[in-house]
């Protein structure tokens, strides 16, 4: 029907050139705009967290594939010496006998790297866990000494450390 208003009048209905005229458009208003951004955000965050749970099964970190390393000759390390390979988190001692061990200086409690002080003791800078000489601890929030690693020697006569073999406190190589 020709429609009618709330008071009884006749309604005319808009031309079609003026009903699509912008002066006959609702404006914009806060809330469509809030609406919209409300929309858009939770639809981002959406896809960052699917990125993100799609990267899950890949490691971002790979394993050594070799934790050996030639460290060299035994002759590089004098009697009564103790010599600290940064690069690979070690230290190597020899004693006034000729006996060659290595302590990891990587700290027990959380990964952090033990210092040696000049008393011998090593000491974990992050969270205060002392050690002694031999990587025992004697104070501080760390579980369990620090590790003994493994050394051998190579076919070609250099050292050879692993730093993923923990052998007993005490052990010696003579070399």
């Amino acid at each position: 029907m020709g429609g009618t208003k709330k008071n009884g009048e006749q309604q005319h209905p808009l031309p079609p050139s003026l009903a699509q005229s912008e002066r006959f458009v609702p404006p914009k208003t806060r809330r469509d705009f809030l609406g919209l951004a409300a929309v858009w955000t939770a639809l981002g965050t959406f896809f960052v967290a699917l990125v993100g749970a799609m990267r899950l099964p890949m490691p971002s970190v790979f394993p050594e594939s070799n934790s050996r390393s030639k460290i060299g000759p035994p002759s590089a390390f004098q009697k009564g010496s103790a010599t600290h390979l940064v690069h690979l988190q070690a230290w190597i001692f020899r004693d006034n006998d000729g006996g060659m061990y290595a302590i990891s200086s990587v700290c027990t409690h959380l990964g952090c790297i033990a210092g040696r002080q000049d008393t011998g003791e090593f000491l974990c800078p992050c969270h205060g866990s002392r050690f002694n000489a031999g990587g025992e601890v004697l104070g501080g929030p760390a579980p369990s000494a620090l590790s003994w690693l493994e050394l051998s020697i190579a076919p070609d006569g250099q050292l050879v450390l692993d730093r993923q073999r923990s052998v007993k406190r005490g052990t010696r190589l003579m070399a």
